[in-house]
């Protein structure tokens, strides 16, 4: 362990990107008179197709002072109140269902409701579950409305951005210069440590050398600093998270901008689509066990109606997992340096900035020392772990049959000790939602989320062919839902409006 008590002089930051440049600004915004240096290649390969985010990215970006008007018209970004599942079940009915971001909407009307009627289903009561019905956040997707409400309307809305991820990483690395930051173009060489195992500095290959008393790892899943030289251990999630690849594909935007990201189950994968100001963003994710290279691009463009454009395919490798420690001595790993949970629910951005922030308040608690090292890593590995039980749940709970593919995932026993439990409560729990916390099962995804993916997969017994049950009151609760949304979605403009920052 270091025990050093003082703050260091300089924090070099190798690798740019979203995730350090994101890294950059938090840290000048935080240690002013700590000298931030971020080190980046010029051969960085742009993918270029649009990315989605959580509502963590808002958060960033009011942490470092920045309104949407400032950066969405420079990156092509536009707004998201949640995901679309489509084709993940083939249970009449449930073909599809809509994953929203959270509102204070729900906690009035809809969650209860939602909650109610999911426990009715599940006793086999002939009432609708169905996600989509309940929330504000899911009409305004239909409608294609974007999250910011008049001033009159009282309540707060969450909400995330698609973007073009090479663009906004420009833009990150503007602001982060204008606030101090020094930007080195090299590649690095050859890293050195120190006689306690700490790194020292590292040698570009034009001869430079830049020491430093702190390094932050945003080389991406190459992982130099961290994996490379400081030899820190990689958990892979592969025997749960079967892709480990991707074809992409741009196309032209529709008239009408979307509010939400598609994801669409295909034979041995799915595919994203992501609504930019100039384009849609595409691509397929699947298992290289399952199908190859050239099925898997074949398959996105008749599912894309491409087959016969011309237009360029690019193919990426994922590597799928994170690290056993995310801070080790004088290096922090951040983004795909210290982990990649699949791009199912757009969490990689959450995640750097959970590391981020969660580093720069134990570092600074501890006085600058690593005192705070272990817990932290705890911390950020529990994070991964959640998350990863929510993206493997996807997968085991489908409803399809139609491939290996989906069979061998929904068949999979390697699932987590957590996974187990929530499928259990879903399945026996008389209340869902008091015993996930009553299990402390709802660290990284709240209830409302695993119901909205288990009740939109259809997950439920058969309904009852009891025609004496009177259901007058289940129907004017409905209809009073349905009213209490309409009205609510009324205080909120066309998405197209939202994005001239009139």
């Amino acid at each position: 362990m270091i025990h050093e008590q003082s703050k260091p002089k300089k924090i070099v930051i190798v690798g740019g990107g979203t995730a350090g440049w994101m890294a950059a600004n938090l840290l000048a915004s935080t240690w002013r008179e700590i000298d931030i240096c971020l080190v980046e290649s010029k051969q960085i390969g742009i993918i270029g197709v649009g990315e989605g985010s959580t509502p963590h990215l808002k958060l960033f970006f009011d942490s470092i002072g920045l309104e949407d008007a400032q950066w969405m018209p420079k990156c092509n970004a536009t707004y998201k109140v949640g995901i679309t599942f489509d084709k993940w079940s083939t249970k009449p009915g449930f073909g599809a269902y809509f994953h929203p971001f959270a509102a204070q909407t729900d906690d009035i009307f809809t969650l209860p409701l939602f909650y109610k009627n999911i426990q009715a289903r599940k006793h086999g009561y002939d009432v609708n579950p169905h996600p989509d019905h309940y929330f504000l956040q899911s009409y305004l997707s239909r409608q294609n409305r974007a999250p910011l409400a008049a001033e009159s309307f009282p309540f707060g809305m969450a909400y995330g951005y698609h973007f073009d991820s090479a663009l906004l990483g420009n833009f990150l690395a503007d602001y982060a210069t204008a606030k101090g930051v020094s930007r080195i173009f090299g590649e690095v060489e050859d890293v050195l440590l120190s006689q306690q195992g700490c790194i020292e500095k590292v040698i570009l290959n034009d001869g430079q050398h830049i020491a430093a008393d702190f390094f932050i790892d945003c080389t991406g899943f190459d992982s130099l600093l961290m994996q490379k030289t400081l030899k820190q251990q990689f958990k892979s999630f592969k025997d749960t998270l079967f892709n480990d690849a991707a074809v992409v594909l741009p196309t032209s935007i529709a008239s009408v901008l979307p509010v939400e990201t598609k994801a669409t189950a295909l034979s041995n994968g799915w595919a994203w689509n992501i609504p930019l100001l100039n384009r849609f963003g595409n691509g397929y994710v699947y298992s290289r066990d399952y199908i190859d290279a050239n099925q898997a691009e074949s398959e996105l463009r008749q599912h894309l109606d491409m087959s016969d454009s011309n237009t360029e395919a690019r193919h990426l490798s994922m590597k799928v997992g994170r690290l056993e420690k995310h801070w080790h001595k004088n290096c922090l790993a951040v983004g795909l340096s210290q982990g990649f949970i699949e791009p199912l629910e757009a969490t990689a951005i959450a995640l750097s900035f959970n590391t981020i922030a969660q580093f720069i308040q134990l570092y600074q608690r501890g006085n600058f020392s690593n005192q705070f090292e272990d817990a932290f890593n705890l911390e950020i590995n529990s994070k991964f772990d959640g998350i990863k039980d929510y993206v493997v749940c996807h997968y085991k709970a489908n409803q399809r049959s139609d491939t290996d593919y989906w069979r061998d995932n929904a068949s999979n026993t390697k699932i987590s000790d957590n996974l187990n439990k929530v499928l259990q409560l879903w399945k026996h729990s008389p209340n869902f939602v008091e015993d996930m916390n009553a299990h402390k099962l709802v660290d990284s995804y709240q209830a409302k989320s695993w119901a909205c993916m288990l009740a939109g997969y259809g997950v439920f017994p058969e309904k009852q062919a009891n025609t004496s049950v009177d259901y007058s009151a289940y129907h004017q609760e409905m209809a009073a839902l349905d009213d209490f949304i309409r009205r609510c979605g009324m205080n909120f403009k066309q998405h197209h409006e939202q994005l001239a920052f009139a």
